[in-house]
This record gives C-alpha cells, sequence and structure tokens, in this order.
C-alpha cells in the first residue's frame, strides 16, 4: 500500500491495467449494481444547485424520480447515492447510440455546470471509503462488467493511477497527484 497524506491508497491501483471501454460495456457501471452512485454531501447540494441545468438531458423516467423523491438516495449502509430508475439504472442517465452516458456529465460539457460528474463516478473503478481514522481509503473495485476496460488496459499499457489521473487530480489536487506519481516510480 501507499501512504500519501490522508490517504491510504492500495498496490491494486499501482499495478492493475484499465482503460473503459464504453463500446463493448454500454455503460454498464450506470446501469448495473445494488445502489447509486454513492455522493458526497457537498455534491447533492451542487445538483440540486443545479438541476435546473441537468434535467434537460435527463430520461423522463429520471426527471420523475428526481422530482418525486430529490437528488439522491441511500444505499443499505446508509450512505448517499444517486437515486434508481426502477432500482436499476442511474436517475441521471441517458442513452447515446446504445451507450449509457451521464446526464450531468453531459450539462457539464455543454457549459452548464462547473462540475463533471460525481467524483465516484469521475474516479470509477477506485472506490473511497471513509475510515474512522479520518483517512481515506483508495481501493480498486473489481467489477465483471468492466473485463473489457482491464484487456483494454492491458492491451495500451495504462495502469489505474494513469487512467485516472484528471479524476484524481480532480479530487486530491497536482501536487498530491505528483507526489503520488514521485511514490510510485520509488516502489518500481
Amino acid at each position: 500500500m501507499i501512504i500519501l497524506d490522508n490517504t491510504i491508497i492500495s498496490n491494486d491501483i499501482r499495478d492493475s491495467f484499465f482503460c473503459c471501454d464504453l463500446r463493448n460495456c454500454k455503460g454498464a457501471c450506470c446501469i448495473e449494481g445494488d445502489a447509486g452512485a454513492p455522493l458526497e454531501e457537498m455534491e447533492i447540494s451542487l445538483i440540486e444547485d443545479y438541476i435546473e441545468e441537468i434535467i434537460p438531458y435527463m430520461l423522463e423516467g429520471g426527471k420523475l424520480i428526481v422530482e418525486s423523491a430529490g437528488v439522491f438516495d441511500y444505499d443499505s449502509e446508509g450512505n448517499f447515492v444517486t437515486p434508481l430508475v426502477n432500482d436499476r439504472e442511474c436517475a441521471f442517465v441517458y442513452f447515446e447510440d446504445g451507450i449509457a452516458r451521464c446526464a450531468i456529465e453531459k450539462a457539464f460539457q455543454e457549459n452548464a455546470i462547473p462540475f463533471p460528474k460525481p467524483i465516484s463516478c469521475y474516479l470509477y473503478p477506485i472506490r473511497i471509503k471513509q475510515l474512522a481514522s479520518g483517512n481515506e481509503a483508495l481501493n480498486y473495485h473489481k467489477w465483471s462488467i468492466c473485463r473489457k476496460a482491464i484487456e483494454k488496459g492491458y492491451r495500451e499499457k495504462i495502469l489505474v493511477y494513469r487512467f485516472l489521473d484528471q479524476a484524481l487530480i480532480s479530487k486530491y489536487g497536482r501536487s498530491w497527484y505528483n507526489r503520488l506519481l514521485k511514490l510510485i516510480e520509488q516502489k518500481a
């Protein structure tokens, strides 16, 4: 494991290959699973503040869920997550060419909102777990639906921490990421 400031980073993030392959998976991570995407409390406020800019990109089912229940739900452990439509896809999903895409991200790409999408989605397949010590554990979430992403990462020699460089910089800052690179290179 790698320890950097208040983060504990699993070796899988350093050693595993990964590169999303939407052409093959069709955005299954936005549809599969037993709960929505994890949300940080401040992300709920951001989504609420910008929901009018996000709604035009959402499907009718997602709009209805958000209008009736709000922009977040709780998972089985009581953590904030995005709401689901029919206990299946994220309420913020829309489809383009048969691929599940994020309405929040689309609003960002259209310069309608100032944030790209929930950090848990941006960082996937890294999952952050808050520890009692106040530290954050960064773990590589292995899911069978990402098999093609692992194959593509291996083919293209892209490691998880390199694939997610912009997301990690967004979450922890460029200085943190540069120090992570140095720590990884020292261990190589």
